[in-house]
C-alpha cells in the first residue's frame, strides 16, 4: 500500500484500524495550503481521503452498513417531531429567559418555520462561477491556518482509505459525542447536494468545506434545520442563536462548523 502514497508528504506511518490501515504524518504538515489541493486532486485515482485530525480521535471503524441503514427523511421527520415537541414552548413565549445580572438577555428564538417536517433542502446545481469540490476545500485548512483556529496544533495530516470524504468520519470512527451514523448519513447527502467535504476534525469539532452553499432565505432554512438536526450543540444553542439568524448566515457560506459539548 505504501507504494500508493501521494509524494511530498511528511513523515509518518500507517495505523492499522480495522481491514485497512490509516497513514498519520508524525507532525502538523507544514505548507498544507500547498499539500492539500493536491492530495484533493489525486485522491480519486488513490482512493485516499485527506483529513486534519489528531491521533486521539481515531477509534474504530463504524461498519458503512450502520451508515446505509440510515433513512435519512424518516429519521430526520422523526426527530424534527420530537424536537418541535420539546422546544414549541419555548418558540411561543415571547418572555426572555432569566440570566445573571451583568449578562445579556438571550434573544428570543421563533424557531423554524414549519409545523411540519418540510422536507431536505434542494440539490444546488453547479454554476461556472461555482468553485469545484476540491477547491473550497483547499481553501480551508489555508483558512485554520491563517487564523491559527485553537486545536489545530494537535492535528496530523491523516490519510483514510475512501471513496469520498463524507464516508472519513466512519473510517476512522471518530470518538466524539456526535450520533456518528446520522452524521455521515447527512455528510453523504450534503456532499451530494452542496459540494460538502470533511475537513478537519478536532476535540469534539467538525469543519466542513461547500462548493454550492445555498443561494436564497428559503433554501437555507430548510438547511439550517438539518444542521439543527444533526444535534450539534453550537447550532441556534451555544451561543443562543434565533433560528431565522443562523439559517440566514448559510447564504453563501462556504464552510461549515458543528461542534458536541
Amino acid at each position: 500500500m505504501s507504494s500508493a502514497l501521494p509524494e511530498g508528504l511528511p513523515p509518518g506511518r500507517f495505523v492499522s484500524r480495522g481491514s485497512a490501515p490509516v497513514w498519520i504524518s508524525d507532525e502538523f504538515p507544514h505548507a498544507v495550503e500547498q499539500l492539500w489541493p493536491r492530495l484533493l486532486c489525486e485522491q480519486p485515482a488513490r482512493g485516499l481521503v485527506p483529513l486534519l485530525c489528531p491521533p486521539y480521535a481515531i477509534g474504530s471503524p463504524l461498519n458503512p452498513d450502520h451508515v446505509d441503514a440510515v433513512r435519512l427523511e424518516e429519521r430526520l421527520a422523526a426527530d424534527f417531531a420530537e424536537y418541535r415537541r420539546t422546544r414549541l414552548p419555548f418558540w411561543a413565549d415571547p418572555t426572555p429567559v432569566p440570566v445573571p445580572e451583568g449578562i445579556e438577555p438571550w434573544p428570543h428564538d421563533p424557531g423554524p418555520p414549519f409545523e411540519q417536517w418540510p422536507g431536505l433542502a434542494p440539490q444546488m446545481p453547479a454554476a461556472a462561477a461555482d468553485s469545484t469540490t476540491a477547491e473550497a476545500a483547499a481553501s480551508l485548512p489555508a483558512w485554520l491556518v491563517q487564523t491559527g483556529h485553537f486545536g489545530l496544533d494537535e492535528c496530523r495530516l491523516v490519510l483514510v482509505p475512501g471513496r469520498r470524504g463524507s464516508d472519513a468520519l466512519a473510517s476512522i470512527g471518530w470518538s466524539a459525542k456526535a450520533p456518528l451514523p446520522l452524521l455521515c448519513a447527512l455528510l453523504r447527502s450534503w456532499e451530494d447536494r452542496f459540494g460538502a467535504q470533511t475537513v478537519a476534525v478536532f476535540g469534539s469539532e467538525l469543519h466542513v468545506s461547500v462548493a454550492r452553499p445555498p443561494v436564497d432565505a428559503e433554501q437555507a432554512n430548510l438547511l439550517a434545520l438539518e444542521h439543527v438536526l444533526s444535534t450539534a450543540d453550537n447550532i441556534v444553542d451555544d451561543p443562543p442563536t434565533p433560528f431565522p439568524e443562523y439559517a440566514a448566515g448559510l447564504v453563501g457560506r462556504t464552510d461549515w462548523t458543528f461542534w458536541w459539548d
